[in-house]
């Protein structure tokens, strides 16, 4: 019998919320946390909005000997852990070290720690590692410094597969829980507003340059003319389900199916692979099309991206048969950080029975999809599919459901 994995705790980092409740209480409402950018200068780009997360200081959470070793992802990163397992219950210092393990994900929140180290190296006299040395070294740190922090010694590792990223980390935790592991920290916050970062991200020509917050992202929409980027994320504790049910903990859902898949060339004429992974988390979890209440689009606002997502959705469930929303359109699209988000985003609508807006977008009726728009959608919601695609063909499909009884 294949083994139950569940999700007992949330901990939450976004531009419209700092924690759970304010995150919650802010999408439902269709707060967007979108605004100009002010973590540094962005008079001289052509993109200047950002999903910043608001009102974080670090030295209000963590110790001062960490500040200097961290960046601000990773300062996230570890506030947010301690949210998610004070939410669970767990108290790390009384569990045994190798029963808990971290598994994140990450895209381009290094950047700005590669920022850091180059001014190092433009100092007069300074002897450091290459930049792109502390680049790679900082995805293994950023996952190494939750594991230190919380004395866990078990499985860790960091996916790096863009947006798909945070999906992909979540089902490595689901395996490494299947073959034993007590609990895993899983999820991600990504962060790279920096100028370094900004630079990288509109290299890809998908960053939107409207500067009205309200016009700047509109997925599934005529006007669509690129993303807006952010910073955040989630990060999420996984238990096995009869574990959890032992020690008492309110679980939110399980993660019941994963699929991905990997775009053919580009000029192949082949079909892009997000229907597939749709499928493949799908017949994983057991689920017809028709059992699910809700789809987490991955929301490229990109013409040719979001036909593409709009033709999956509809092959795999009919035009217009199933709900569909992006609440992203609140934060902006925060890389690996994005799917975490709409992981406990979708788990929250099933506790509360609302799906909350895709907001300031109205959808192009050509596209099929019953994207809900406006104000929060009451709803029974028994089972989500979050979907995100990375830049480069990454595909992926996490299924939640209520978790079982028995």
């Amino acid at each position: 019998m294949t083994t139950s994995v569940v999700i007992t705790g949330l901990g939450v980092a976004a531009p419209n919320g700092l924690g759970k409740e304010d995150f919650w209480e802010a999408t439902r409402e269709g707060r967007s946390g979108i605004g100009p950018l002010t973590r540094f200068d962005g008079s001289g780009y052509p993109a200047k909005l950002a999903g910043e997360v608001p009102g974080f200081d670090a030295k209000e959470h963590l110790p001062s000997r960490l500040l200097p070793q961290t960046d601000r992802m990773t300062r996230l990163a570890l506030v947010a852990t301690d949210w998610a397992l004070a939410d669970a219950g767990i108290k790390p210092q009384e569990a045994e070290g190798f029963e808990m393990g971290v598994v994140t994900a990450s895209s381009s929140g290094g950047f700005e720690f590669g920022q850091n180290e180059l001014r190092k190296l433009w100092s007069k006299g300074s002897q450091h590692v290459s930049a792109y040395q502390s680049f790679a070294w900082f995805y293994a740190v950023n996952s190494g410094q939750i594991s230190i922090r919380n004395g866990m010694k078990g499985p860790s590792g960091v996916l790096v597969s863009d947006q798909a990223g945070g999906l992909d980390a979540v089902a490595h935790a689901r395996r490494q829980i299947r073959k034993g592991t007590g609990m895993i920290v899983s999820g991600s916050i990504d962060a790279s507003v920096c100028p370094w970062g900004w630079v990288a991200q509109l290299a890809s020509g998908r960053l939107s340059t409207v500067e009205d917050p309200a016009r700047a992202y509109l997925p599934f929409d005529p006007r669509a003319a690129g993303h807006v980027a952010g910073e955040g994320g989630a990060m999420l504790i996984l238990e096995q389900a009869d574990k959890a049910r032992r020690r008492g903990a309110r679980i939110y859902g399980e993660v019941a199916g994963y699929g991905a898949t990997f775009d053919p060339k580009p000029g192949s004429g082949a079909e892009p692979g997000l229907r597939k992974a749709i499928e493949l988390a799908l017949a994983d979890a057991g689920t017809a099309p028709g059992d699910v209440d809700v789809v987490f689009a991955d929301a490229a606002a990109v013409p040719e991206l979001d036909r593409a997502e709009a033709d999956a959705i509809n092959t795999v469930f009919g035009p217009r048969a199933v709900a569909v929303t992006a609440p992203k359109t609140m934060t902006g699209r925060l890389y690996s950080g994005a799917a975490p988000l709409d992981l406990a985003t979708a788990l929250l609508a099933m506790e509360s029975g609302l799906i909350p807006p895709s907001t300031n977008t109205e959808p192009d009726p050509a596209l099929g999809l019953d994207l809900v728009t406006g104000d929060a959608r009451p709803a029974r919601v028994n089972t989500a599919l979050v979907l995100a695609r990375g830049h480069g063909g990454f595909n992926s499909a996490v299924l939640l459901r209520t978790a079982p009884t028995g």
